[in-house]
């Protein structure tokens, strides 16, 4: 199964330059997902390509930020904020990101499309 995932701009260009090879979050799937599609929030707007889940990393925010903070793509500062009053992290590690060669307009296919907060399950007969 797939989720769809809403990322900042600025985090989806180090995911496509392999600078960011975790993404974090503070809750995670509760169904099996073996790939992220990404949603480049505003103001790009756009669905923009995917990449296939290694491991998925939970532990304290410490221990987290000290296992991945090589490929964070994100500052300390950041992390922490992020991450504030929390007593555990998650990290997706992303393998093989794949973009999109046209990103995807959900806007224009779905009118009521709405972003996820935190992520939304794709299934397969289920239109990006």
């Amino acid at each position: 199964m797939k989720a769809l995932l809403s990322i900042k701009p600025v985090f989806v260009e180090e995911i496509m330059a392999g600078n960011k090879r975790f993404e974090y979050r503070k809750r995670i799937f509760k169904q099996d997902v073996d790939s992220v599609v990404i949603y480049a929030s505003m103001p790009v707007g756009k669905i923009v390509g995917e990449f296939k889940i290694g491991e998925i990393i939970n532990k304290s925010p410490k221990d987290v930020w000290q296992e991945t903070k090589d490929y964070s793509g994100i500052s300390y500062r950041f992390f922490q904020s992020y991450f504030k009053g929390k007593k555990e992290a998650y990290a997706i590690q992303i393998k093989e990101f794949v973009p999109y060669d046209i990103p995807i307009d959900p806007y224009k296919d779905d009118i009521n499309f709405v972003p996820p907060q935190s992520y939304k399950y794709i299934y397969e007969n289920d239109e990006k």
